[in-house]
């Protein structure tokens, strides 16, 4: 397994179907609320893909807001869950935001992805609210203490 950020519009587009998959068909996500202007490489965003079985298997990104760097749009397709590609694509994005200087990271998470997030250091800092008809919560973490 690898994670890479992505360099490519072919790559860029294989993100996009895993993003399809999973927010679109599986959790009934409106495309118009997936897809936003910060979907291209030129953008102030950094966006990575997994691969595993020689096949693209999840995807996230990172995009600077003020002094934090935001995760977003992390997904694994289904039959990859389970194997370690999450946690694999957070750190990737977590050394991408260290390399642009920033101490932090934020992130809206899904409710029932809470635990995974906190097991890599995350912590709830809001109360559940709904976004695309899904429950999350706002967790942050700290990047400096990754180097303690």
């Amino acid at each position: 397994m690898k994670v890479n950020v992505i360099q490519s519009q072919q790559d860029l587009e294989q993100a996009f179907s895993i993003r399809r998959r999973v927010f679109i068909d599986e959790q009934q996500v409106p495309p118009e609320d997936e897809f936003d202007e910060n979907d291209t490489l030129t953008a102030d965003c950094v966006h990575v893909l997994a691969e595993a079985d020689g096949e693209a298997a999840g995807t996230g990104r990172m995009r600077r807001s003020d002094t934090y760097g935001k995760l977003e749009r992390i997904c694994m397709l289904p039959h990859y869950r389970g194997r370690g590609i999450g946690q694999a694509v957070i750190g990737a994005l977590e050394r991408e935001a260290a390399a642009k200087g920033l101490e932090a990271v934020k992130l809206h998470g899904q409710t029932h992805a809470e635990g995974f997030y906190q097991k890599l250091g995350y912590e709830t800092v809001s109360d559940v609210f709904m976004e695309d008809g899904i429950p999350h919560i706002v967790m942050t973490k700290q990047l400096n203490e990754q180097e303690e």
